[in-house]
């Protein structure tokens, strides 16, 4: 088994005496683009600066390729930083901020040239070299930002919510972008963010945290086709969660009826979550599902028509390109495949899973 690029092991970091993570484990892998997705709060950004060397822990260990590192500043790390706000000098024109970190390392003036003009040919900025950093758009800060960063060939880029200032046509043909750049360069980006879509969408892995713990890592397909737990299936995307009873492996009691699902060990007559994702719910005719209910909303949101179906006593989130009036007489049905079943949390307070990370 090859070494972890990164580790975090067993950390511990508190603010004001508040923990905001709590005996945190995690291994990152060389050229993964990682996520670390969750709320506010959370402790994604803590996480990124204890890699980052701007913070240090309070118990626990950071090591990179296999080097115990917790104790080394962050100027001596292999690693570069793009902060939401970008830090870019606003009295240093698109170059001199490029090049700012090589002075520091006193490169020569051809070698900096060099990687300025390399550095600005990634990001599809050739040309803008003498230009004012006020006279830049904020996706063109933001592209300025992550070429000071890879000008100075970190083997890890970390990515504090670097979209978050720009409007949303700009955050997604900037999110294509920094996949374009991860494959380009062959390094690992760990990215921190709350937004779900961008997770998904340029992520190797994705790593969901709530309460300073891990709730679950996995691919952004098994993240969001299977939720370990509610709080993921209710932060990544919209959800169905339905207080239900397995009956035995491989049928489910919702809402009073029994479904076919394929999840099995989850024991007999056991109370459990369901997930349903409002897209896999099929909207028939009145007898056609295993329930009918009634349309009691119903929005157009530019791909679809989001419905809610009042079924069973409980009020279905629906989506479906096809739009069915409110007060109209529907069934709903789901295929097996996308009922997902998970066990209940022990008690209120439960925050995560225990994963070995």
């Amino acid at each position: 088994m090859t070494e972890p690029l990164i580790e975090l092991r067993n950390i511990t970091k508190s603010y004001g005496g508040e923990n905001v993570l709590d005996d945190f484990s995690l291994s990152v892998e060389k050229n993964e683009f990682i996520t670390l997705l969750g709320p506010s709060g959370c402790g994604k950004t803590t996480t990124l600066r204890l890699i980052g060397g701007f913070e240090k822990p309070d118990k626990g260990q950071v090591f990179f390729e296999g080097e115990d590192i917790t104790d080394v500043p962050a100027n001596k790390r292999r690693v570069n930083t793009v902060f939401q706000k970008y830090a870019l000098f606003p009295n240093m024109n698109v170059r001199e901020n490029i090049e700012f970190g090589l002075k520091i390392q006193k490169k020569s003036p051809e070698y900096i040239a060099d990687k300025v003009k390399y550095a600005l040919e990634l990001v599809n900025l050739e040309g803008y070299e003498e230009r004012n950093i006020s006279q830049l758009s904020g996706g063109q800060q933001q592209r300025i930002a992550i070429a000071r960063a890879i000008v100075n060939e970190p083997e890890v880029l970390l990515l504090d919510e670097p979209l978050g200032a720009l409007d949303l046509k700009l955050r997604q043909n900037m999110q294509y972008e920094l996949i374009r750049l991860k494959e380009e360069l062959g390094i690992t980006f760990i990215y921190v963010t709350h937004d779900q879509e961008e997770a998904l969408t340029m992520s190797d892995k994705v790593i969901v945290m709530n309460g300073g713990k891990i709730q679950q890592m996995g691919t952004p397909e098994e993240i969001y086709n299977e939720p370990v737990n509610a709080f993921v299936a209710d932060f990544i995307g919209d959800s169905n969660i339905i207080d239900s009873v397995m009956v035995r492996d491989e049928l489910v009691r919702i809402c009073g009826v029994e479904w076919p699902c394929v999840d099995k060990g989850f024991g007999e007559e056991k109370p459990v979550d369901v997930v349903i994702r409002p897209e896999d719910i099929i909207i028939g005719k009145p007898g056609e599902g295993r329930l009918d209910g009634k349309v009691i909303s119903n929005i157009f949101i530019g791909i679809h028509y989001e419905m809610t179906i009042l079924a069973g006593g409980f009020e279905w989130l629906v989506q479906n390109t096809v739009s069915h009036e409110v007060g109209e007489e529907v069934s709903i049905d789901v295929i097996p495949f996308n009922i997902q079943i998970m066990h209940k949390p022990i008690d209120k307070e439960e925050e995560a899973i225990d994963l070995d990370v």
